[in-house]
C-alpha cells in the first residue's frame, strides 16, 4: 500500500508552511507558528507508537514525510528533524525491547519538544567523546556543565537530549546519555545569524550544574565506538533524516528550475528555454542525481525499522547516504540556480534561499571527510599508526 503523506502534511498546511518560510529567512526568526501547526497536526508525535498516544509510523514514513516537509521550509524541517531524532531513538530502543526511553515517546504524545544537544565547539569526537562535565549526584542524576552548539530549536525546546563526560565515578570515565528540563542552568545565546537554514534557530546553550534526574539517564556507556543501542539509535535515525531533508531541498530545486524553463522564452528562438537542448541537459543531469537518493533512503530506513543485521557496514551505510544526499543536492541546486537564470540571483527568489540553505549540510556529522574515511577504513582497514 502507498504512503499517503498529506494524511500527516496536508497540502493547504504546507502551503502556509511555505508562504511563511521567506519571512522567517529575512527576518531571522524561529517559525512558531510552524512548529504549533505541526503539534495540531500530531507531526511532533508521528513515530511515537499508537499505544503511547504516537501515530505508530516508522522511520521509513517519516523520511518521506521529512522530504515533503522540507520543499516548503528547509529550516522547519531541519529543526523538527532534531526532534524526530530523538523519538527515533526511542523507538530504535522499543523495537528492540531495550528500556529506559519510554518516557520520550509519552512526553512527545503529551506536547513536549525535544531538542539535540550533542554537538560542541572543536570535538570531532561526536557522539564517542564530549567536553561537558557530567557530575554524578547522590540520587543518580547527573549536573551537565559545558557548551553546546547548533541546538536548533533552542528558542522553544522543553528538554535538551545531551551527553557529557563522567570523569568522577569509580568506573570513570563514562559517556553519559540524558535528558534535562529548561532551567535558570541552562542559558540560551542569541547568536544565530547565519548564512542559511535561519529559522532553525540552533544557537549555543550554555550549561551550569545543569540536572538531569535519575530517570532520565538514559545510557552509561565507555567512551570511543560502541555498540550499544543509544549510539545506532542516534547515528542511523540522525543521519536518514538528515539526508531526508537535503533530498527534499533538491527536490524543490528540481520542480522550481522545471517550472521557471516551460516559462522563461528566448528572444533568439521564439522557443521557451524547455526547448533548448542545453537547458533541458542540465534539467535531465538534475533528475539523474536526484532519483537516485529516495529510494536508498527507503532502503535504509526500512532495514532500521525491519532491524536488518548490516553488522559493521551499518556506519558506512549511514555516512554515505548522508554525504551523497548534501552531495546530490548542492549540485541539484547548482544545475537549478544555472537553468533558471540571472532572476535566481535576487535574494528574494526561492532558489536563492535554497542555495544558502544547502549549504549548511556540509557542516553536519558525518562530514565530508568523516565519511570518507569510515569508507576507506571498511575497504582498506584502519590506516597505520
Amino acid at each position: 500500500m502507498t504512503f499517503d503523506s498529506t494524511a500527516y502534511l496536508p497540502d493547504d498546511l504546507l502551503e502556509r508552511i511555505r508562504e511563511r518560510a521567506p519571512i522567517h529567512d529575512r527576518e531571522n526568526t524561529f517559525p512558531q507558528q510552524d512548529l504549533e501547526e505541526l503539534r495540531d497536526a500530531g507531526y511532533l508525535k508521528i513515530l511515537v507508537p499508537t499505544e503511547r498516544g504516537g501515530a505508530g509510523l516508522g522511520l521509513e514514513q517519516a523520511a518521506i514525510l521529512q522530504q515533503r516537509l522540507a520543499t516548503a521550509a528547509p529550516a522547519t524541517a531541519l529543526a523538527i528533524n532534531m526532534h524526530l531524532v530523538w523519538t527515533g531513538v526511542a523507538k530504535v530502543f522499543s523495537d528492540r525491547g531495550v528500556s529506559g526511553m519510554e518516557f520520550v515517546q509519552d512526553g512527545a504524545a503529551q506536547g513536549e519538544v525535544f531538542a539535540f544537544g550533542i554537538s560542541e565547539g572543536g570535538n570531532d569526537l561526536v557522539l564517542f567523546g564530549s567536553d561537558t562535565e557530567a557530575v554524578p549526584q547522590n540520587d543518580g542524576g547527573y549536573a551537565f556543565t559545558g557548551t553546546k552548539i547548533f541546538t536548533s530549536l533552542a528558542p522553544v525546546w522543553t528538554q535538551l537530549g545531551l551527553h557529557g563526560l563522567d570523569t568522577t565515578s569509580d568506573d570513570a570515565p563514562k559517556l553519559v546519555f540524558a535528558f534535562i528540563d529548561r532551567t535558570d542552568a541552562v542559558t540560551t545565546s542569541d547568536d544565530w545569524d547565519t548564512l542559511g537554514m535561519r529559522g532553525t534557530q540552533s544557537r549555543t546553550t550554555k550549561l551550569k550544574n545543569a540536572v538531569a534526574a535519575p530517570e532520565h539517564v538514559v545510557r552509561r556507556i565507555d567512551p570511543g565506538p560502541s555498540p550499544d543501542p543509544i549510539i545506532f539509535g542516534i547515528f542511523s535515525v540522525f543521519e536518514l533524516l538528515l539526508a531526508s531533508v537535503y533530498t527534499g531541498i533538491a527536490r524543490r530545486a528540481l520542480d522550481l528550475a522545471v517550472e521557471t524553463v516551460q516559462k522563461r522564452t528566448s528572444k533568439k528562438t521564439g522557443l521557451t528555454y524547455s526547448q533548448d537542448p542545453d537547458i533541458r541537459w542540465r534539467i535531465a543531469e538534475m533528475s539523474l542525481l536526484y532519483d537516485a537518493l529516495p529510494p536508498q533512503i527507503a532502503a535504509l530506513t526500512r532495514d532500521v525499522d525491519q532491524q536488518t543485521d548490516n553488522g559493521a557496514c551499518w556506519f558506512t551505510l549511514l555516512s554515505g547516504v548522508k554525504h551523497r544526499a548534501v552531495m546530490m543536492a548542492k549540485r541539484v541546486v547548482d544545475e537549478a540556480i544555472l537553468a533558471a537564470g540571472g532572476g535566481s540571483y535576487f535574494s528574494s527568489n526561492e532558489l536563492s534561499r535554497l542555495y544558502r540553505d544547502v549549504l549548511a549540510g556540509v557542516f553536519h556529522p558525518s562530514d565530508p571527510e568523516s565519511a570518507h574515511s569510515t569508507a576507506a577504513s571498511a575497504l582498506l582497514g584502519p590506516p597505520e599508526n
